[in-house]
C-alpha cells in the first residue's frame, strides 16, 4: 500500500525496536537514509539500528562511530532507498518476506514491503528529511551530516539535473543546521584512497568504446582488486567517469563478483533511459542512473549489454 510522508510518520511513532535495512554495497544515499532515520527515531525515544549485507566503507564511518548500539528482537523493518528485494544482498533470504515499510526514490520499486512512501526526489535523504520532521525530531549536526551526506553524494555534489530547486533548499537547510558539507565533499568527492587510485588507473586503461563511440564499458576484475588491493567497497567513484567521454551516450561499469558473475552499473545522458535499459535485465534505477546482477562472466555481460545498448540507441 502506497503511504505519504504524514502517514509513514504516524507509523513509524506506533513502533519500536526498528530494523532499518539498507542496500548492499551501500553508498552515501542509502547509509544517510540508514542512520540519518536511525539517529531521528532514537532522539524520540525509540530502539533502532541499522544494518546492511556488506562492510561500510570507511569514509562513512563519521555517519554512525558515535551511536549507541542497541541489541533488541525487532519488531518492525524499514528498508531504505531499496527499489527491489534483490539489493538486499545477503540479506534478502531473511528479510525479504518481512519488510513491513519501504521509503524509497526509485520509480522502478517493485512494491515488495506491506507500505511504500514513494517520491521520485532526487536523494532519498530528501524523503527522509520530510519524515523526520513529521516526527517533531530535532535534526541536529549529526542528523544533518548523514542526510547531507546522502543528497550530495546522489546527485553528483548537485552536479546532476535530477538536483532540483528543492534539493539546492533542503541542503542548505542541513547546512544551517550544522551540516559540515566542505569536509563531507571533500571525503566523498575529492579524496582518493592508494589503493583505488590504482584501481582507477587499470580500469580507464581497459575501457574500451562500442557503438559508433557512444557506449563506454569499464570492467574491474578479481585480478584487478588483487593486483591494486583494492576491493568493491571502493569502486562507487568509477561509474561516472564512463559518461564523461565526450559524445558517449551510455557509460557502464561491469564488477566482477567472487563467485565470476558480475554487476553492471549505467550512467547515461537524456538520450537513454538507464532505468529501462537496467530492467532488460532484471535491474532499475533512476532515468539516468541504474544498475543490474548478471549471472554471467563479464565477458559475456561485455557482449550482451553492448547489443542491447545498440537497440537503445537506434
Amino acid at each position: 500500500m502506497r503511504i505519504d510522508v504524514k502517514k509513514c510518520a504516524a507509523i513509524l511513532k506506533e513502533q519500536d525496536n526498528i530494523l532499518i535495512l539498507t542496500h548492499a554495497h551501500p553508498d552515501g544515499d542509502t547509509l544517510g537514509c540508514g542512520f540519518g532515520l536511525c539517529r531521528a527515531l532514537i532522539k524520540t525515544g525509540k530502539k533502532a539500528r541499522v544494518i546492511n549485507a556488506d562492510d561500510i566503507p570507511k569514509k562513512y564511518n563519521y555517519l554512525f562511530e558515535d551511536m549507541p548500539q542497541y541489541d533488541f528482537k525487532e519488531n518492525y523493518i524499514v528498508a531504505v532507498d531499496i527499489a527491489t528485494e534483490n539489493l538486499l544482498g545477503a540479506l534478502a533470504d531473511t528479510y525479504a518476506s518481512k519488510i513491513n515499510l519501504c521509503i524509497d526514490h526509485h520509480g522502478t520499486n517493485t512494491e515488495y514491503a506491506e507500505y511504500l512512501l514513494l517520491e521520485e526526489t532526487a536523494a532519498a535523504c530528501e524523503i527522509i528529511y520530510k519524515v523526520i520532521l513529521e516526527l517533531g525530531a530535532d535534526i541536529d549536526k549529526k542528523t544533518a551530516d548523514c542526510l547531507y551526506t546522502g543528497i550530495s553524494t546522489d546527485t553528483g555534489c548537485f552536479r546532476y539535473a535530477s538536483s532540483t530547486s528543492s534539493t539546492y533548499r533542503i541542503a542548505a537547510d542541513l547546512i544551517d543546521k550544522g551540516a559540515d558539507n566542505g569536509y563531507i565533499n571533500r571525503v566523498m568527492f575529492e579524496t582518493k584512497t592508494k589503493t583505488y587510485a590504482r584501481l582507477e588507473k587499470l580500469a580507464i586503461e581497459d575501457m574500451e568504446l562500442y557503438c559508433e563511440d557512444q557506449v563506454a564499458i569499464m570492467a574491474v576484475t578479481q585480478e584487478m582488486y588483487a593486483k591494486t588491493g583494492s576491493n568493491e567497497q571502493e569502486t562507487e567513484a568509477l561509474a561516472p567517469i564512463t559518461r564523461q567521454i565526450e559524445g558517449v551516450e551510455i557509460g557502464i561499469t561491469i564488477r566482477e563478483k567472487p563467485d565470476g558473475t558480475c554487476k553492471a552499473s549505467f550512467r547515461t545522458f537524456e538520450k537513454v533511459n538507464a532505468a529501462e535499459l537496467a530492467k532488460a535485465f532484471g535491474g532499475g534505477g533512476h532515468p539516468q542512473a541504474a544498475a543490474c546482477r548478471m549471472s554471467c562472466s563479464v565477458e559475456e555481460a561485455k557482449k550482451m549489454l553492448v547489443e542491447k545498448c545498440g537497440e537503445f540507441l537506434k
